[in-house]
């Protein structure tokens, strides 16, 4: 068990905090969703009521190669927006008035760091996108092989972490990553406290009971395009899972590597030998789609026809039919914990949504009679939010890549790195 927020004291203490402010934006940079602030507010609440000094830092969007980029993925709204749900709740502002929250000109540098030094208790600091400096996603393994690479990751680590009296990581999202933000900055404090946060141990804990202690039959579902992308997932889950339902492109590959015609269905012929291993090894456990909703084009009011069996020459199957759907829903109806990630469709094109909300409206009922449901993050996050069943699940991650490594059983060198209980 690592340390949590609630085991430090931060009176007058500035604290590093690693959150994902990751929101999605408008083409005049409105915050589109703010679910990933609000997300946040439980441990900036819980810091700021113990009379910490906050500079909080995160990463948007991919600004690498933008031009515009420091117009474009600015953490401006997010500075704004954070600031007016503070203000929105003054219980846990340690000086009882309401907060606002400043925005850094940077994340490191001298006028950074004056500010940080500058602040008094109940502050808080948001530092620029990280992003914006190349040091940030610097990967270990390359700064091995390149002393210059590992000089400038250490820089930038070092500078930030600098500005910190202890640090708390409540970025799920990104904990399977080694950015600086994430693991060198830790790295560079031992002594200083080093803690999660209540997002990280909510995550840890539904999918670590998921994984280690499931209520049976436990069922996995999982969609979305490529094999290649759950193909550690789906060997970890064989030996956990009572039943993992496929969908989504990737059960073509399954399909087609055993002979059956899917049409133009996306398809990874080089891992049609894997596909067949696995399903052999999987058996009566692996279940893969028994129809289609197939079409010769993803377009809103295509020509749409359930396919059984083979997928005729220039249709492609974007979605699980309709028998597909009942079995599926006989699966999820019987389950006591079930995971889910990936759609089972173009989910984003109707009518392709409608096996995805069927499982969406299946896990909904799940949770009703007490299973417990967990979303994996991404499209799945996505597709339940559209069906208006947000609320109707156990727990939605915010992490939808590391929820994935987090079920193949990888270790996060992020969170490894931090002070044990």
């Amino acid at each position: 068990m690592k340390k949590t927020v609630d085991q430090l004291n931060v009176r007058g203490k500035r604290v590093l905090v690693r959150l994902d402010l990751n929101v999605p934006l408008d083409a005049a940079q409105r915050i589109t969703d703010d679910r990933r602030i609000r997300e946040a507010l439980p441990t900036v609440h819980k810091l700021l009521e113990g009379g910490g000094r906050l500079v909080l830092m995160s990463h948007l969007g991919r600004p690498e190669k933008d031009p515009d980029a420091r117009r474009k993925f600015s953490l401006a709204p997010v500075a704004r927006r954070l600031g007016e749900l503070l203000r929105g709740s003054t219980a846990g502002i340690a000086r009882g008035a309401p907060t606002s929250v400043r925005l850094a000109p940077d994340c490191i540098g001298d006028e950074v760091r004056l500010l940080a030094m500058g602040l008094g208790d109940g502050d808080v600091l948001l530092l620029e996108n990280l992003r914006f400096h190349e040091a940030e996603q610097i990967k270990d393994k390359n700064a091995a092989k390149d002393p210059a690479l590992r000089a400038r990751k250490d820089d930038f680590a070092g500078q930030i972490a600098s500005l910190g009296e202890a640090y708390v990581n409540d970025a799920f999202g990104t904990c399977h990553r080694d950015n600086a933000s994430m693991l060198t900055v830790p790295q560079m404090m031992p002594g200083r406290p080093r803690a999660i946060g209540y997002l990280v141990q909510k995550e840890l804990k539904f999918l670590g009971e998921a994984v280690s202690q499931p209520a049976r039959p436990f069922v996995c579902i999982l969609g979305g395009a490529k094999v290649s992308d759950k193909l550690g997932v789906i060997r970890s889950l064989m030996g956990k899972c009572d039943t993992i339902l496929i969908g989504g492109a990737m059960a073509y590959t399954f399909l087609a590597a055993e002979g059956v015609a899917v049409g133009n269905s996306l398809v990874e012929p080089d891992l049609f030998v894997t596909a067949r291993a696995l399903r052999k090894e999987a058996g009566a456990r692996l279940m893969l789609p028994v129809d289609s909703a197939a079409a010769p084009a993803i377009k809103a009011g295509a020509e749409v026809k359930a396919c059984e069996g083979p997928i005729p020459a220039g249709w492609m199957g974007l979605d699980i039919g309709p028998r597909t759907v009942t079995a599926y829903e006989g699966v999820i109806g019987a389950a006591q914990t079930i995971v889910w990630n990936g759609p089972m469709g173009v989910f984003e094109t109707p009518p392709f949504d409608r096996g995805t909300r069927a499982v969406a409206q299946a896990l909904a009922a799940a949770t009703v009679r007490g299973a417990v449901t967990i979303i994996g993050g991404g499209d799945s996050a996505a597709a339940i939010d559209q069906a208006g069943l947000a609320d109707r699940v156990t727990h939605i991650s915010t992490g939808g890549g590391a929820s994935l490594e987090f079920l193949e059983g990888k270790p996060f060198a992020a969170l490894d790195v931090l002070d044990d209980a």
